[in-house]
């Protein structure tokens, strides 16, 4: 049925073309998670008819997606050893200006981003950031941007430091037989990245001053209270419901201490009060001692609890909402959520300003920061949607710090080399990392993001129907007509749409979409796909003017209490400053 044609497309090439676009939609508009979406698109595709069964399958086989997966395990083994904790320590120091804390701090993260994961690298330097912020007397909000911008322009140095450099390498292996060098695009990423710093210092004055949420969170002692339930109270044997203890409008009973030290939480409304119960309340202290002489409770000896002094039962713990949590646009009160995972809801902040109404009846919303309890070490087992920050673990130097060093090394040195293709390198260092003990199986299991597995699974996908229908084809005939077939104006307009997409979705599926658009381009012009290919990676890492447009704008847009222009400002200049930049640097490496 697909031999029938409309415009010069076949039916398979408008079901392709209608799915792109409803993928768009949903990742634009909805709260549907990515990895739901791209897996809904996998599903059309195939039951559609548009691509076999074989294709269908390909992008789970796709040597990209196991090379990604498999860098999980070996990012596990260098954080749980301490290697990226000891250069973030050692490296950062005390700089004496402003200008120079933007230097030696794009210039870190993006060294690290080259090698690692960006959006690992960003989550764990957002805490360490804050407080070297506070050390030099500089609001976070001045420095938070420029490092998920350093993160970007560092991750397109080299093939594994950004997810879609590995996509279009992989998709490039397949369709030319052919293998990207490992540090094929380092000089270009690092001539963007030198003149990304120059712009961020010249644009410094762009960057806002905020008052990040977790000011509102580092004195817990004032909202959070604890009070005993005497032994003669005339509520006792009656529910929390009951005595009107649950629902009171001073404050949010977020746990029940029992005598004997048992601790419920979340509290359910039916459980009884007994003598020597102790309730701890979060809201504001003025409004939570009325608790206390309404209900005749007395203080408890002392606040459970404080930043300094946690019972070793349960912890406080900050997060911030991510994409396609499903607390967004409803309380939390009308969920499950809490008592599926075991943790409280205890305050709220949005764009630096802590929420002052009951946290458990507000809309959430992206980007939004929590204080959530919960029992110890639970912050690192991963929720879908919520992105701590605050891990505690202490982590101690020693041997493995060293190995884990050398692995990493060794598997840049046999990639590098072309001595093991990149799959065969990051495998033998993520055995590596377990034989030796880096991390153990189930902290590497753990470190696993199979979001990011299922969305690279479905890029892989969606880019084998856009060629394999002919739309790559078509689009790439329409795009030489439109530049007389002229390559530079072809290249420039390929990386500015392509840096316009991923504004709004991500820099993977960006790569994956565009990528046979500009390979066909670049061959039906008669010009080898490698230059275009480049310009194509760094143009889909390199919107920096919306806070969706990466991962990492996300990570830091809570902590840094920012909002939606605090982006635009900044952002565009930096992202037109880029793509020149881009277009100048691999003309003059790669000459078309």
């Amino acid at each position: 049925m697909y031999s029938i044609f409309f415009l010069g497309l076949s039916l398979a090439a408008w079901i392709t073309i209608l799915v792109v676009f409803a993928l768009f939609l949903s990742l634009i508009f909805t709260k549907i998670p990515e990895d739901i979406a791209f897996m809904g698109v996998i599903a059309v595709l195939g039951l559609s008819g548009v691509l076999p069964e074989k294709e269908v399958l390909s992008g789970f086989s796709s040597s990209s997606v196991v090379v990604v997966g498999v860098l999980f395990i070996v990012i596990a083994g260098l954080v749980h050893t301490g290697v990226l904790q000891w250069l973030m320590k050692h490296v950062l120091g005390t700089p004496r200006s402003y200008p120079a804390a933007i230097v030696r701090l794009m210039g870190t993260v993006a060294a690290l981003s080259a090698i690692l994961s960006n959006t690992t690298v960003v989550a764990l330097f957002v805490q360490i950031v804050k407080r070297w912020a506070g050390k030099l007397g500089v609001a976070p909000s001045k420095l938070l941007i420029p490092l998920s911008y350093a993160s970007g322009m560092g991750g397109v140095c080299t093939l594994i430091g950004t997810p879609p450099n590995l996509i279009i390498a992989g998709m490039y292996a397949q369709e030319s037989g052919a293998h990207i060098n490992f540090f094929a695009t380092t000089v270009p990423g690092l001539v963007c990245l030198a003149v990304g710093i120059l712009s961020m210092l010249a644009m410094r004055r762009l960057l806002p001053v905020r008052k990040s949420p977790d000011e509102e969170f580092s004195q817990t002692q004032e909202y959070t209270v604890e009070l005993l339930v005497p032994a003669d109270h005339p509520q006792i044997g009656n529910t929390i419901q009951e005595s009107g203890l649950y629902d009171t409008p001073h404050g949010k009973l977020i746990e029940l201490i029992r005598f004997d030290r048992a601790i419920l939480s979340p509290v359910l409304p039916d459980e009884p009060i007994m003598g020597g119960d102790r309730l701890v309340y979060s809201g504001k202290i003025e409004e939570l001692l009325q608790i206390r002489e309404e209900f005749g409770l007395v203080n408890a000896d002392h606040p459970v609890f404080t930043v300094d002094e946690l019972d070793k039962h349960r912890q406080l713990r900050t997060a911030y909402i991510m994409p396609g949590c499903e607390l967004i646009g409803k309380p939390v009160s009308r969920t499950h959520f809490e008592r599926d995972h075991q943790i409280t809801l205890v305050a709220a902040a949005r764009q630096g300003q802590r929420i002052t109404r009951s946290p458990r009846d507000i809309r959430l919303q992206t980007g939004d920061s929590v204080l959530i309890e919960c029992a110890p070490g639970s912050a690192n087992t991963p929720i879908r949607g919520l992105q701590f920050f605050d891990n505690q673990e202490i982590v101690q130097y020693g041997k493995k710090t060293l190995v884990s060093a050398l692995i990493l090394l060794a598997m840049v040195i046999l990639s590098s080399l072309n001595i093991l293709p990149l799959l065969q390198s990051a495998t033998l260092a993520a055995i590596a990392m377990l034989v030796f003990r880096c991390c153990t199986p189930g902290q590497a299991f753990k470190a696993i993001d199979w979001s990011i597995l299922m969305v690279f699974a479905g890029s892989v996908v969606i880019g084998k129907a856009i060629e394999t229908t002919g739309i790559a084809q078509a689009l790439a005939e329409g795009v030489m007509q439109v530049c007389n077939g002229k390559p530079l104006l072809v290249m420039t307009m390929m990386c500015l749409t392509a840096m316009f997409v991923t504004a709004f979705i991500s820099n993977t599926a960006t790569g994956a979409i565009f990528f046979p658009i500009v390979y066909h381009s670049a061959v039906s012009m008669g010009c080898d796909p490698l230059p275009f290919l480049i310009s194509l990676m760094i143009a889909v890492s390199s919107s920096f003017a919306t806070p969706i447009g990466s991962p990492t704008h996300l990570l830091v847009y809570g902590p840094g209490g920012y909002r939606f222009t605090d982006f635009l400002k900044a952002g565009i200049p930096m992202t037109i400053v880029i793509l020149l930049a881009n277009l100048l640097i691999v003309n003059l490496i790669y000459p078309l």
